[in-house]
């Protein structure tokens, strides 16, 4: 939670932990598994504050984590998200 600034466990819905695509390299070594979570309670509260359906939400994370995966940019993921 310092590390990423924040101030309750609450403000983080979804984590990528991994190197990006973009940023992956075949010259080295073989890093970690890529993954991807989500933060169930988190997100279930985030929803139900916000009043946004459970699977918008959940959609939005996905698409926020799997984008830094293939190191998209907020406003690539932003697009991604309006071609509903």
């Amino acid at each position: 939670m310092a590390e990423m600034n924040l101030s309750s466990p609450y403000d983080l819905l979804g984590l990528y932990q991994g190197i990006s695509l973009d940023r992956k390299s075949v010259s080295d070594p073989m890093p970690d598994v890529d993954m991807i979570f989500l933060y169930r309670e988190p997100i279930m509260v985030y929803a139900e504050q916000t009043g946004e359906a459970l699977e918008r939400v959940v959609r939005h994370v996905l698409i926020h984590e799997i984008g830094h995966h293939f190191g998209l940019s907020d406003d690539d993921m932003r697009r991604i998200e309006k071609q509903d």
